[in-house]
């Protein structure tokens, strides 16, 4: 489960995972650990050159992945949606230290730029990559409730 939500996500986060457009993606982009910014400073970002302006960095040695088999799913017992995709692995990750990882969403993976990823949810890591396979779990990557 997300450690933060995005300001300007709330409320959007499960039309965006559901991919509404012809070339859109998440992203999941890992973010080293020295410098990251809080989630009181990180959630007010609107795009990922924003969240990279400040004293955040990407951690670049392990690269951006795509999310696949993305699923929003509607749990009317409980007043939910539930966001799902499957794990992602690195091989023979190296690098600095990961201290979180962002899934963006891409309205377009055939152009753009960091400005034109949104920030969805923030997920707190700890990981030295040190050659050996990494697989992360993604399990319910967010889950929104409704409120009375």
């Amino acid at each position: 489960m997300a450690s933060i939500v995005f300001n300007q996500a709330l409320g959007r986060i499960a039309h965006l995972a559901g991919l509404p457009a012809a070339n859109d993606g998440l992203i999941l982009i890992a973010l080293e650990a020295a410098g990251l910014e809080t989630d009181t400073v990180l959630r007010d970002k609107d795009t990922l050159a924003d969240i990279l302006a400040g004293a955040t960095n990407e951690q670049t040695s392990v690269g951006r992945k795509p999310l696949a088999s993305v699923t929003v799913t509607v749990d009317d017992t409980n007043d939910r949606v539930s966001i799902d995709a499957a794990d992602v692995t690195w091989t023979t990750p190296t690098g600095n230290p990961v201290g979180a990882v962002l899934i963006c969403y891409d309205p377009d993976t055939t152009t753009g730029t960091d400005a034109d990823l949104i920030p969805l949810t923030k997920h707190d890591l700890t990981w030295s990559p040190d050659g050996n396979n990494f697989t992360l779990t993604v399990a319910d990557f967010c889950r929104i409730s409704s409120t009375a």
